[in-house]
């Protein structure tokens, strides 16, 4: 009964988190080499715009619960889908390097909002068995919207940057009203009492789990921005070659979330981080040395399926460690806010290098890598940790 009426929420979810995530951030990638020839910005401008985005995720983690506590899960989600809507229209007139990065600000901090409260939002009404995979298809939304800014994109910009923006605004008015009807009864939000106790999972497993998100975080974002212009700068092979792999980058999105999402469900999220880790690691260490086509495919398809499939195995995670339901989107919401951080940190960390080295790329992806392997040696002190919780009463 619940697996039926939870199809409407998923799709919901799926629509928001391919508008604010999925093409808000992820269009732009694409879009980067075709600014800078466009002249609309300088080279150094469009880089550090693009970590704009990163911020307002940052400013949208911190401030999407305390908006929804004011107008409810629902409306919050969907006054979100419009704002980012209005973002891609406003980004389709360059009026100066202030109105552009204000406006990407303002699609990150939709973005940012819409992760903290999209799962709270939906698995609530799903079976228990199927979180790991409706959290999967409620951020298939990123890979998505990953794929539509490789495919769409191109032979939008043979009509002009402007239409470009335009067009990914119309997609994202349609999702938005597409979704409109179908998000869920917002749940109450509970209220603390001095009287109630409740139950704290083991301090030291989630804050150990909220670093391994936030290095995780900070290893996506080098393919994640200069992924095009390393293949169509860097290497020289065109804007073309750059965007069909971007193409498959789009593809190992879209099989990123379910798959990660059936491995949380499998294998239970510990294992599944553990076994993902390794493989970005070695993919990372292997982009930066790669020149031929069929193997940066290979690697554009594995590496793009980690942004949006770590999603629902960490959030698997948390509900492992949290078994309270109100905790679990506190302690979800200070995950995110920790992949924030860290990533907007990264973003700006890894523009500032690759303009003082020149445009270094491959520099980038081999600190990525490091970054992960951080996270893999967070993961084997995680193990020698108690996986499920130790309860202790807390007066909230």
């Amino acid at each position: 009964m619940r697996t039926s009426t939870s199809a409407l929420p998923i799709f919901s979810g799926l629509c928001a988190s391919l508008v604010g995530i999925g093409l808000a951030r992820f269009a732009y990638t694409p879009l980067i080499p075709s600014l800078i020839q466009a002249q609309w910005f300088s080279a150094n401008d469009v880089v550090y715009l693009g970590a704009a985005n990163l911020v307002g995720y940052l400013i949208g983690a911190l401030l999407g619960r305390p908006i929804a506590r004011q107008l409810g899960n629902k409306n919050a989600l969907r006054l979100m889908m419009l704002l980012v809507t209005a973002a891609f229209f406003a980004c389709a007139f360059p009026l100066s390097v202030s109105w552009f990065f204000g406006w990407r600000l303002l699609s990150g901090i939709t973005g940012g909002a819409i992760m903290v409260l999209v799962a709270a939002t939906v698995l609530p009404h799903v079976p228990a068995s199927r979180k790991g995979l409706a959290s999967g298809a409620i951020f298939l939304g990123i890979g998505l919207g990953i794929a539509a800014s490789g495919t769409l994109v191109p032979p939008l910009l043979n009509m002009g940057l402007q239409a470009t923006w335009s067009g990914l605004g119309g997609l994202s008015l349609l999702l938005t009203a597409m979704s409109w009807f179908g998000w869920p009864v917002d749940l109450p939000h509970p209220t603390a009492t001095h009287a109630g106790a409740a139950i704290e999972p083991t301090p030291s497993a989630v804050y150990l789990l909220f670093g391994q998100y936030a290095f995780m975080a900070a290893g996506l974002v080098p393919a994640m921005v200069f992924l095009v212009d390393y293949v169509a700068r860097g290497l020289g092979a065109g804007a073309q070659i750059g965007a069909l792999i971007w193409v498959m980058y789009g593809l190992g999105a879209i099989v990123g979330p379910v798959s990660y999402g059936f491995l949380a469900d499998r294998l239970g999220a510990r294992i599944g981080i553990r076994l993902v880790l390794v493989i970005q690691a070695i993919a990372l260490g292997l982009l930066a040395v790669s020149h031929s086509f069929m193997a940066l495919a290979v690697l554009a398809v594995i590496i793009g399926s980690f942004p949006p499939g770590i999603v629902p195995l960490a959030l698997a995670r948390v509900h492992e460690l949290v078994p309270d339901h109100h905790r679990q989107q506190i302690a979800w919401s200070r995950a995110t806010v920790s992949f924030a951080t860290f990533q907007a940190l990264a973003g700006f960390a890894f523009s500032a290098l690759f303009n003082a080295t020149g445009g270094q790329h491959a520099l980038l992806f081999l600190i990525a890598a490091g970054a992960i392997a951080v996270a893999i040696l967070l993961e084997h002190a995680l193990k020698w940790l108690p996986s499920s919780t130790e309860p202790r009463v807390c007066e909230n």
